[in-house]
């Protein structure tokens, strides 16, 4: 079974856009969570990343802070 991958982004975010490009080309389903909708969803990409920073991936246990190309 695939893990649920979640991607926190911002609107305005050229990496966040890529990563979510990289997992639409590869026909990867994932959720999408914008933090500048979600005040929660800041605060858990603070305890996920250390700091306030995009995008996140959450792939089950595995978090990557940033994107960084696949």
């Amino acid at each position: 079974m695939e893990e649920k991958i979640i991607i926190y982004t911002t609107p305005d975010c050229p990496f966040c856009r890529a990563a979510k490009e990289n997992f639409r080309t590869k026909g990867t389903e994932y959720e999408e969570i914008d933090v500048t909708e979600n005040p929660e969803a800041q605060e858990e990409v603070l305890k996920l990343a250390g700091k306030k920073v995009v995008p996140v991936i959450v792939e089950g246990e595995k978090v990557t802070i940033g994107f960084h190309g696949v």
